[in-house]
């Protein structure tokens, strides 16, 4: 039986189309269509080259165009040295950065290595305190409206402000700087947090509230993973924060470090050491953001 037969006693004929061979015998003496000319696709070696000189090209250009400005303002005249003078001076400092001839005399690599440590303890201590009270602040709206006020008066302190008070709790520049960078730390994180426990959406508390879940399954469950995208920016921020006023504080403490190291440089009068220092800082600055950058888009919602 076939297929005609299972849905009517009657088999309706077919429509006789033309068939292909007649349709094309019909029409060969038609004029040929004016079609247009295939593009050539491009081969992927040609397209990983367009993509390695967009990437490359701006940076380069941005920096050779830094570079030609520099040497310009050297040229006219002053006390700023050159990017070639710099650039012989640097030779020899990194030759031995980490030479320690005492506390008054230590290369540039343990002086770097010494602003990392207090940015560390302090921005450690900063993250203990802040993402806790952030998850607190944002969790309950008496907390929010109790705390709200004292972080709006603090907040705009500048960071230096609060070099006085570790000085005087302390009485050690070491620990002082360090108390200024979980002061001045401490904010962004408390607030970015707070942020995120906010918008969480009302539906997810729903469910928690429908599933009867503690609070601690609520933190742990709902909360963090939708407030980490907003944790880690306050984290960025945070350490970006701390490591433009280390320099600054160091500068005022003493010590070892690379804002004591700047000072040092300027009363011997070597202006070439603080334009590489100006560039060692901004060089670990960087690699600081961008590891927090991976850090964040390693947790967002897109790869998981």
């Amino acid at each position: 039986m076939t297929a005609a037969s299972i849905s009517s006693d009657k088999v309706l004929p077919m429509p006789v189309t033309s068939s292909p061979l007649r349709v094309s015998a019909a029409n060969e003496d038609a004029p040929p269509a004016v079609k247009a000319a295939p593009r050539e696709p491009r081969t992927p070696i040609s397209e990983t080259l367009l993509a390695m000189f967009k990437a490359v090209f701006p940076p380069l250009a941005g920096m050779a165009l830094l570079i030609a400005v520099w040497a310009l303002l050297a040229a006219k005249g002053g006390s700023i040295p050159g990017p070639i003078a710099v650039w012989e001076a640097a030779k020899v400092l990194f030759a031995d950065p980490f030479y320690n001839n005492g506390p008054n005399d230590m290369g540039i690599g343990w002086n770097v290595l010494s602003s990392l440590q207090r940015v560390g303890i302090g921005f450690g201590f900063a993250a203990l305190v802040g993402i806790p009270l952030g998850f607190i602040i944002g969790r309950f709206a008496f907390m929010n409206a109790m705390f709200e006020p004292v972080i709006s008066l603090l907040r705009p302190v500048s960071p230096l402000a609060w070099l006085p008070i570790g000085l005087l709790v302390f009485k050690q520049a070491d620990p002082a700087a360090t108390w200024t960078i979980f002061i001045c730390s401490i904010w962004p994180m408390i607030i970015n947090t707070a942020v995120g426990v906010q918008r969480v959406p009302q539906d997810y508390m729903n469910v928690a509230r429908v599933l009867d879940l503690d609070e601690w399954k609520i933190v742990t469950k709902i909360l963090f993973p939708s407030v980490l995208p907003y944790m880690l920016t306050g984290i960025r921020l945070s350490i970006g924060t701390a490591w433009l006023v280390i320099v600054a504080a160091e500068m005022l403490t003493g010590g070892v470090g690379i804002g004591f190291w700047v000072w040092d440089e300027w009363n011997n009068l070597k202006v070439e050491h603080i334009i590489i220092a100006i560039f060692v800082i901004g060089i670990v600055g960087l690699l600081l953001e961008q590891a927090l950058l991976l850090l964040a888009r390693r947790f967002s919602y897109g790869n998981s």
